[in-house]
């Protein structure tokens, strides 16, 4: 008992400090300070715990980065032997073995044609470098490039939160109020089948959301630098999955109007869709790829930008030229980081991870088909190890909650009360669990989404009150 009460006292000066200092991210503080924060304090396998020492399951892998699950034991021993022998050294001038096989290592596992790693820290400097070597590219193919100063992304798209990403990006809430300080960027459609903006529905609709993109490459291709997309999945749009043949589409297109292809694979690299990257779903070779989140399997702050030879030698010439991509970080390929991402990929060997997934993924769907007959459930999502569920007032009129009445927030609460941490979309209940995941695990996890949903939402043509 003592030990308890010692626990509880401690947690409530963290929680006290917390409130006090700390400004968290996507979240309103108002409500943040009224609240008691959840404190984690370790981890083991597909379980996090807090400092009182409940566990939870991590429904959500730490927001979309562990793979393998908490300590890792052969994880855990790259970290511990490169700390042996150096944590940091700068990149600038100079280079270190971790970084080098690292980049060989990607470069063998990517869609063919990508040669060229770029590292950085995290997703949106990911995309910010791909942006910016797409723009100087073309500054160096003459009079074609001239005029190419603008991107093509696609509405409910999120790239990451430096002002380049946000410039691609297209949810309003997170994207509008910074308007004035952005490039102007050019959106087309997002394909949305659950709610197609062209009243159209599958197979019969032959990605017709894709001629969106079409008609501004068409009207506006000498503008255009690149195209940016989510390689098969708008993971923080609402978890929206395409249309098979949409990213092939996009390809064909980005060719014949001479725009760039940058494939985000943030949220979708390192086998959440099923396999190494999303782009081999549909044979798709990108321009340029960033890559983060899975890549050191949840344990270090680490990016990377691949792209071709042909972006690469653009960039060749003189000194004098200053030809140079003038952009880098303190961290670029920081040598624990890259360790332990050389690890993380050395377990998806070793391990077989990807092929024993796939009777995860199988599984997952049978168990996923029930919550279809809950009233209040609109869409299943599913893409690999990837689950979006779109609640809504009235499935037939598909009438969404209003977002005051914090839905998907309550869903999360319950499903907290019931043992497992999920990190919902508004409306829409995320479940990403690692990869490492079991099966009685994956079912328990599913077993609790339904019981939340179930307790949240209520009965038919009715939800709870909002609490």
């Amino acid at each position: 008992m003592k030990k308890i009460a010692v626990s509880n006292v401690r947690t409530r000066r963290l929680q006290a400090d917390d409130r006090r200092y700390l400004w968290h991210p996507f979240t309103q503080q108002q409500d943040w300070e009224k609240e008691r924060p959840l404190i984690i304090e370790r981890g083991q396998g597909v379980y996090l715990e807090d400092s009182e020492g409940r566990r939870y399951l991590d429904g959500v892998s730490s927001i979309w980065v562990n793979l393998h699950g908490h300590r890792k034991p052969a994880l855990n021993r790259a970290l511990t032997a490169q700390l042996g022998r150096i944590a940091h050294s700068t990149m600038l001038g100079i280079s270190n073995p971790p970084a080098i096989a690292l980049a060989k290592k990607l470069v063998r596992l990517a869609p063919a044609g990508l040669s060229r790693v770029f590292y950085s820290d995290n997703g949106s400097t990911a995309v910010e470098v791909a942006l910016k070597m797409a723009f100087q590219y073309w500054r160096y193919q003459g009079e074609e490039g001239a005029n190419k100063t603008k991107f093509l992304h696609l509405g409910q798209a999120y790239h990451g939160d430096t002002l380049g990403a946000v410039g691609v990006g297209g949810i309003p809430l997170f994207h509008e109020r910074y308007t004035p300080l952005l490039v102007p960027s050019y959106e087309a459609h997002a394909p949305y089948c659950y709610r197609c903006p062209l009243g159209l529905s599958l197979p019969g609709c032959r990605i017709a959301c894709a001629d969106s993109v079409a008609d501004i490459l068409k009207r506006h291709h000498a503008e255009i630098a690149a195209v940016i997309v989510e390689p098969l999945l708008l993971a923080a749009g609402g978890m929206l999955v395409q249309p098979r043949g949409y990213l092939t589409k996009l390809r064909r297109l980005c060719t014949e109007y001479h725009a760039l292809l940058i494939a985000d694979e943030v949220a979708t690299g390192f086998g959440r869709t099923g396999t190494m990257f999303a782009c081999e779903h549909e044979r798709v070779k990108p321009d340029l790829m960033a890559v983060s989140k899975g890549l050191t399997g949840g344990y270090m702050p680490l990016a990377a930008t691949l792209t071709t030879e042909r972006v690469y030698r653009a960039f060749y010439g003189r000194y004098d030229e200053f030809k140079t991509f003038f952009h880098g970080h303190s961290y670029t390929g920081n040598p624990l980081g890259c360790a332990v991402a050389l690890a993380n990929l050395e377990v998806f060997e070793r391990e077989r991870t990807l092929e024993k997934l796939q009777p995860k993924i199988q599984a997952l769907q049978r168990w996923l088909t029930p919550l279809e007959q809950l009233p209040h459930v609109g869409d299943i999502r599913q893409l690999g190890f990837v689950v979006g569920i779109e609640l809504v007032r009235d499935r037939a009129s598909k009438n969404t909650y209003p977002l005051s009445e914090r839905v998907g927030h309550r869903v999360a609460e319950e499903t907290r009360r019931l043992g497992m941490l999920i990190r919902p979309l508004g409306n829409v209940i995320v479940l990403m669990p690692p990869l490492s995941t079991s099966l009685k695990e994956l079912r328990q996890m599913v077993e609790i989404l339904k019981q939340a949903i179930t307790t949240v939402t209520g009965g038919p043509g009715q939800s709870h009150s909002v609490v």
